[in-house]
This record gives C-alpha cells, structure tokens and sequence, in this order.
C-alpha cells in the first residue's frame, strides 16, 4: 500500500464533542484532511512540541523521546495505520543500529512524538478514504474570508493583523504562560504569515 504522508494542519477545540481537542491532519500533496479528535492532555503535549516550549519539568512524551534518545533509538516515522469502529490506530516505526521495530501506540500519542522527533506522519488511501474531508481551494478561501468577517464582527476591527510585531510577540509569551495554546496557535499563525509575506 502506498503511504501518503500528513501534516498538522490545525489544533482546535473539537465542534462534536465538549472538552475535547481535534487535530487535523492535511495531506501533503493533495486536498483531503483527517480530523482526529484528542483529549486535552494529548493537545496540550502537541501544542507544547509546536511551539518548541521547553517545560519547567519533562512532560510524559518528553520523558519518553529522553528514554528513546538515551538508548540510541530513533523515532523514523508515525503511521496510522488502521481505522475501527471510528478508532484511529497508529504504529510508531523505531530505528536501532540499523534494525526497525513498529510500536504499537494510540495516534495521539504517536502525532506527539512525531512533533518532537520531527519525523513524517503517514497514513494510507483508504483511511483518507473512509474519515478524510475534502478541502478544495474554493472552500477554503470562503472559509478563510468567513473566518475573517467573523473575527472583525468579533474583535470591532482590531484583528491581529492590526497588532505591531513586538506587541504581537509579546501575546504569545504571555499566551503561552498562561497555557492558552488555542490563542497562541493563532498568534503564532499571524506571525508566521507575516515572515512569509517579508521573505
């Protein structure tokens, strides 16, 4: 089967079900993406990883890549490999003096060590198939400007693209301090559109 690698495409709070997280897995080199639903614990352990925050005491996965790293294995790549009953399964495919072993682990997880290794996602056709989304251009730019209306409508105007670079950095330490890695996502968002749109 051929693998089609994933990226994190966003990290939000789950629309379906309350107190839970949903990450959102887009293929890299097509249009559908894969919506996960997570617990808080794991979106935060993503989060964390993404904004390369270094916590004052390891968190579990941190703990773990420490204990892979001491031992000389290497985290090669994340696959998710199955889908039963509405439940993603995923292999954590591990490399030692050459030899490859897969570990079997919950996806959430497997997305969280992927993060801190930074090593390929993969999953296959037909799980794509069965749970992906179609996301066409033309969707995602009336998403895009919806999204921005509701903003202004929300916020009176005063939208993050209004915020000076220093004060907008500032947010994000403050966000991050205060552990609201939803606003910090978005705050990180602006500032890396802002280095594309400069470089």
């Amino acid at each position: 089967m051929r693998k089609i690698e994933l990226d994190i495409v966003a990290l939000s709070h789950s629309l379906s079900q309350s107190h839970n997280y949903a990450v959102v897995l887009g293929e890299r080199d097509g249009n559908r993406r894969l919506p996960i639903v997570i617990g808080s614990f794991e979106a935060q352990a993503i989060a964390v990883a993404m904004e390369r925050m270094t916590p004052n005491r390891p968190l579990t996965h941190d703990l773990f890549k420490n204990t892979l790293d001491t031992f000389d294995i290497v985290l090669r790549e994340v696959i998710i490999n199955k889908l039963y009953d509405g439940i993603f399964y995923a292999r954590l495919v591990c490399e030692k003096e050459g030899e490859l072993y897969e570990i079997d682990a919950r996806t959430s997880d497997s997305i969280a060590m992927a993060v801190r290794f930074n090593c390929p996602i993969y999953t296959y056709d037909f799980i794509l198939d069965a749970a992906g989304i179609s996301y066409d251009d033309s969707e995602k730019s009336e998403s895009q400007s919806s999204e921005g209306k509701r903003k202004r409508e929300k916020t009176g105007g005063d939208t993050l693209e209004n915020i000076p670079d220093a004060q907008l950095k500032a947010m994000l330490d403050d966000s991050l301090k205060e552990e609201n890695y939803e606003k910090a996502a978005k705050i990180r968002d602006e500032i890396n559109r802002r280095k594309k749109v400069d470089s």
